[in-house]
């Protein structure tokens, strides 16, 4: 009975909580928690499949969906709302800011008009999240 207690002991000093992270994948919110646990990973804490398939695409390739705006020129408003189509990979998320930041297009603009289009080669475009007509210049 002490071997397994011991061994169960030592197996849990073993274990890291490498990351703890809430999960978006449905409107639980569940606390997840990345341990590593000797020479692998367990995901803890989800209460659904989703929270599960969040916590491995968050521990294996992290992605996230950009919101922000882009200039736009002769438009009823100076900027137009932006998203991507399609979670980014973390890593590129700096790196497509930077094009955003250089972009300017002309109005009109229409909601769903993709602006920027398949970003480094991953299928992730930039879209316009709202209709923005022309200015109409009084006479």
């Amino acid at each position: 009975m002490e071997k397994l207690s011991l061994r169960l002991w030592v197996r849990k000093m073993t274990r890291v909580v490498e990351k703890e992270i809430t999960c978006i994948a449905c409107p639980m919110g569940c606390k997840l928690e990345i341990i590593r646990d000797e020479d692998k990973y367990v995901i803890e804490g989800y209460k659904c499949k989703k929270g599960l398939e969040y916590g491995e695409q968050e521990l294996k390739d992290p992605r996230r969906i950009i919101t922000t705006t882009v200039t736009v020129k002769g438009g009823f408003l100076p900027l137009v709302p932006v998203k991507t189509d399609k979670p980014l990979p973390k890593g590129l998320i700096f790196d497509l800011m930077k094009v955003i930041d250089g972009m300017s297009i002309e109005a009109p603009v229409e909601m769903g008009q993709i602006l920027l289009e398949n970003f480094q080669e991953t299928g992730v475009n930039i879209v316009a999240t709202r209709d923005l007509p022309e200015k109409i210049l009084k006479k």
